[in-house]
């Protein structure tokens, strides 16, 4: 069924040849021939950002659903599984619903010129439309004010993640311009929560947020969170509470649960903190047990982490400085077209060895003689994610081993995994 999707989105490719274009008028008049299914959704949270969209996505889903809420879900990309993009009232889309929803659009497009992201969100808010719910949460695929998602009604609240530069070619060579394409999905007089960000990027936020009278609640000012010896203190205006540890490894997850949290609480819809016990999202600081790991002693941990920016090998570094006890390798696959150099300089010096790796199948790599240039002849050859495992120094210490650098890579180290 999965070779069904593909080809209908390679055929939606040739009528427009980039993933996606940060225009919304192709889509309004697609929408406005399924007679507009973004008008007949149930209350949204719209969630913008460079690091921790996707967790921010699934700690709300999770506390909505753990109240009872019937939740749909947006989110991109897909890591094995083209459907993973769309849950509907809580359930992943079947792949005979989401066909036959794709080759009906397909249809009533009709080769007009179309990207396939575009495509996929209207395929999306078309299934949600039919399906009673009681949140829908839809994840910015790329910037925010000319994303696709961008077209729905005012949502119920907003949400702004970290920010750090990513995609430069399309959003602008600064942090401050990014935040201004991220800032494009506030909508006036309608809240948006938002997490820590450097201070260029708030300044930009809250200038936005303020022209358009949007009600903010930013981090360290009007909500915040610490950590504690079961989970983490919450506090806002309204007073303080404890909520229990994020199921999501990784200090930076306190944030995007913070940020979660916040946004809910701006909607009044019903929410459980228990949630943020269960909640997933593959290849963010995922532990692996499959395959792929049977290839390393059994004392030996192995990770997975789809971080692949400059912003996110920072908190990757801050992370792995707390694996002190145990030497860490590093397995490194990325996308052409990013900062490769600057998403490696922090973890560099936390790294025992560095192996630079390219899968097959994994769309767009980066060759691997790239990586090396950029880790500035630190990395070795994988070529691949096996040969690297298998070719690890085996010291007296039991190792832990990273594989990162792209969503791509992670959703090919998923299936071999298996």
């Amino acid at each position: 069924m999965n070779d069904v999707i593909e080809q209908i989105a390679a055929r939606l490719e040739r009528l427009h040849p980039r993933l996606i274009d940060l225009s919304l008028d192709r889509l309004r008049i697609l929408l406005g021939r399924l007679d507009h299914p973004e008008r007949r959704l149930p209350p949204v949270i719209h969630v913008a950002g460079t690091n921790g969209k996707g967790s921010t996505c699934a700690f709300i889903r999770a506390m909505g659903e753990a109240a009872g809420l019937r939740v749909h879900v947006y989110t991109s990309p897909h890591l094995v599984r083209f459907n993973e993009r769309i849950r509907v009232a809580g359930s992943v889309v079947a792949d005979d619903r989401l066909i036959a929803a794709m080759e009906r659009i397909e249809r009533i497009n009709d080769s007009a010129p179309i990207t396939v992201f575009e495509v996929i969100t209207a395929t999306a808010f078309d299934l949600f439309a039919e399906t009673p719910a009681d949140l829908c949460v839809l994840e910015v695929g790329l910037g925010g004010r000319g994303d696709a998602t961008n077209v729905i009604d005012p949502p119920a609240a907003c949400a702004i993640t970290s920010i750090s530069l990513d995609h430069r070619e399309m959003l602008g060579p600064s942090v401050d311009i990014i935040a201004g394409e991220k800032a494009g999905i506030m909508k006036p007089g309608i809240p948006v929560a938002i997490g820590a960000q450097p201070d260029e990027v708030r300044r930009v936020l809250l200038d936005h947020a303020a022209a358009l009278n949007a009600p903010v609640r930013l981090r360290g000012r009007d909500w915040d969170i610490a950590q504690t010896a079961t989970g983490f203190r919450y506090t806002d205006a309204l007073g303080g509470f404890d909520a229990p540890a994020p199921s999501l490894p990784g200090r930076f997850q306190q944030d995007n649960a913070g940020i979660a949290l916040t946004a809910l609480r701006a909607t009044h819809l019903a929410h459980d903190l228990m949630g943020l016990t269960r909640a997933e999202w593959p290849a963010r600081l995922q532990r692996l047990h499959g395959r792929l790991a049977d290839l390393l002693p059994p004392d030996w941990e192995l990770w997975l982490d789809g971080g692949h920016n400059p912003g996110a090998g920072v908190v990757l570094a801050e992370h792995l400085g707390g694996w002190a006890d145990r030497p860490v390798h590093l397995v490194v696959g990325m996308k052409q077209a990013k900062d490769s150099a600057e998403f490696l300089r922090p973890l560099l010096p936390v790294a025992e060895t560095v192996w630079a790796v390219r899968e097959p199948e994994q769309h767009s790599a980066l060759p691997v003689e790239a990586i090396v240039a950029a880790s500035g002849g630190v990395a070795r050859p994988g070529p691949r994610v096996a040969d690297a495992l298998r070719a690890m120094p085996r010291g007296e210490t039991p190792g832990r081993v990273l594989i990162c650098g792209s969503l791509y890579l992670a959703g090919e180290v998923l299936k071999l995994d298996q």
